[in-house]
């Protein structure tokens, strides 16, 4: 039998929303897309790369709730609301992801407020980073 796990933060945006902040389905793991908003001060970071490390800090908060990790992730999408900021955001995005290499896509919408600089979005795989993993170039 499948097993679903949804899991809330008490985000007033995920009540209203109704929507979890990480869903996990079997070993699937799938985290919302999470802003630098830090859940016990309910402040935002004006920085992007702080923000930046408030949404990593989010989200491996999520993962580990369901007894996961950063190095279990297999996909991220990543917002990033300046064009501007893609090098800075995405050189941090790096050191977090180092030898984790997860597909990814990188845009830069309009996010849901401008105070929002960037914004993350992950999907993972409970036990990838035990898994036999074979890189291979194709270019």
């Amino acid at each position: 039998m499948t097993t679903i796990i949804k899991a809330k933060t008490g985000s007033i945006f995920e009540e209203k929303g109704s929507y979890s902040r990480v869903v996990s389905v079997d070993n699937w793991i799938y985290v919302s897309n999470t802003a630098g908003r830090n859940p016990e001060t309910k402040e935002i970071p004006e920085d992007v790369i702080e923000q930046a490390k408030q949404v990593f800090s989010n989200i491996e908060k999520a993962l580990k709730a369901v007894d996961s990790g950063l190095e279990d992730v297999v996909v991220s999408r990543v917002f990033i609301q300046d064009p501007a900021d893609t090098p800075a955001v995405m050189e941090f995005i790096g050191t977090k992801f180092k030898g984790v290499n997860p597909a990814t896509t990188v845009t830069c919408p309009p996010l849901g407020s401008t105070v929002y600089k960037v914004e993350l979005e992950v999907t993972a795989y409970r036990g990838a980073s035990k898994a036999n993993v074979q890189e291979i170039t194709i270019a």
